[in-house]
């Protein structure tokens, strides 16, 4: 049975904008008293729209800030991965050892222990290779024409190509005949392209001099970035013949055929290496080798955590917000005590009390959420055009904020909700 609403009390009603004095029903379930609360919570925060607007700022700004910083985070992953990508995947990488002068060591790959035999010993004995190729190289004066420019020259065979992950954006690659007659032919690098063709030319079949020995360009590299675009590249043979003329190699270079043979094929390169420099179980190795896949794996895991780290410190503005919202919300549990209290005099269940408070946190929450996702989206979005940094707009971050915001209004506007619902009516009748 519903409660009598006195004269009186209609007349109160009669100058309540947002509802509030107005009895709630008791018959009904609690989804239908939900519904006939939210038209009068929305009153109450249009009456206060300046407040409102405030007090959802923190929501806003947190929101925004965790898309912005994860999409920046994200798209940075993956332009860091392309690159790695573009380094070759399953390659491991021989380097000489560290030479030793008067009891100081030098860095790694200083010595001369690397030989063209051992890149030929290992690709002959040692299983599920696609491919191995010595490399020779150094640092070079490359002029064509009126132009210059300082670059490193590797010396390499055909198959380092397909292990390096490079292709042919124009002309065509050296080949095996091309590396026994010691043929001055020459890949060169977008970097170095150009610098050394600033007009735009093709430099395909055009001839260039490194140290001043001539060579042609038979192909340009297709552009990696990240720096690995300064370089050119020459047949092995010519670069210990023409250029470098040492019998010793900087480094070897192999690709496994899988994933899952790295570490034998580690293991296999490094017992006939040890064999053929005629070392003794008692002796270090007097070469070091590097597992791409694990460069790769360090590096993506602390690019993935660096993005972890500043969505989280964002996030924290979303506390911060959410205990905004609770503090308004207690400020107009005080302001509304004396209405709360005719309310409940009146015939409103507590419950309906607290649920317009939690509606109205939940509806702040929301609403700062979706301005949020807006404008971190059109931040994400807008970053490329103006600053070209690459961005990657991150949809499970979208919808974990909106569902975070919202749960953040709900969290924080129980303790104001509970607060006004458990008013004793005669003392909030009493409050001025």
């Amino acid at each position: 049975m519903n409660t009598p609403v006195t004269p009186a009390a209609t007349e109160l009603a009669g100058s309540d904008p947002f509802g509030l004095l107005t009895a709630t029903p008791v018959t009904g379930g609690a989804r239908i008293r939900l519904l006939r609360t939210v038209p009068s919570a929305l009153a109450a925060l249009l009456a206060n729209k300046g407040r409102s607007i405030l007090t959802t700022l923190g929501i806003i700004i947190g929101v925004a800030a965790v898309i912005a910083i994860v999409a920046l985070g994200e798209g940075a992953s993956a332009s860091v991965a392309t690159q790695l990508s573009g380094l070759g995947t399953n390659l491991l990488t021989i380097q000489p050892g560290s030479a030793q002068s008067g009891g100081a060591r030098a860095g790694a790959g200083t010595a001369v222990t690397l030989t063209a035999a051992d890149a030929d010993a290992i690709a002959q004995n040692v299983a599920n290779l696609n491919g191995v190729s010595p490399v020779v190289s150094g640092r070079n004066q490359l002029v064509a024409g009126a132009q210059n420019w300082s670059t490193n020259v590797q010396g390499v065979t055909p198959s380092y190509l397909s292990i390096e992950n490079w292709t042919i954006a124009d002309g065509a690659p050296f080949t095996d005949q091309d590396n026994t007659d010691s043929a001055n032919v020459v890949l060169l690098g977008q970097t170095v392209v150009t610098d050394l063709f600033p007009n735009g030319q093709s430099p395909v079949g055009q001839v260039i001099r490194i140290r001043n020995v001539p060579f042609t360009v038979v192909g340009v590299l297709a552009a990696k970035g990240g720096g690995q675009d300064d370089t050119a590249l020459i047949p092995f043979q010519t670069g210990q013949v023409r250029l470098f003329g040492a019998s010793s190699i900087n480094q070897i270079v192999l690709q496994v055929s899988d994933a899952g043979l790295m570490t034998t094929a580690t293991n296999d390169v490094t017992t006939l290496l040890r064999q053929r420099h005629r070392l003794s179980a008692n002796q270090a190795s007097d070469f070091r080798i590097q597992n791409n896949n694990d460069l790769i794996t360090r590096v993506s895991s602390v690019s993935q955590t660096m993005t972890a780290l500043l969505g989280g410190v964002a996030a924290v503005s979303l506390v911060v917000g959410g205990i905004g919202i609770m503090n308004i919300m207690l400020v107009s549990v005080t302001e509304r005590t004396r209405e709360i209290g005719i309310r409940l005099a009146i015939g409103a269940q507590p419950r309906d009390v607290l649920a317009q408070f939690l509606v109205e946190a939940v509806v702040l929450s929301v609403l700062g959420g979706v301005i949020g996702i807006l404008i971190g989206s059109g931040v994400a979005l807008l970053l490329p055009i103006v600053a070209g940094w690459t961005t990657v707009l991150p949809w499970n971050a979208i919808v974990l904020a909106f569902g975070v915001s919202a749960a953040i209004g709900m969290f924080f506007g129980i303790y104001p909700a509970r607060k006004a619902s458990q008013l004793d009516p005669i003392v909030a009748l009493r409050y001025e």
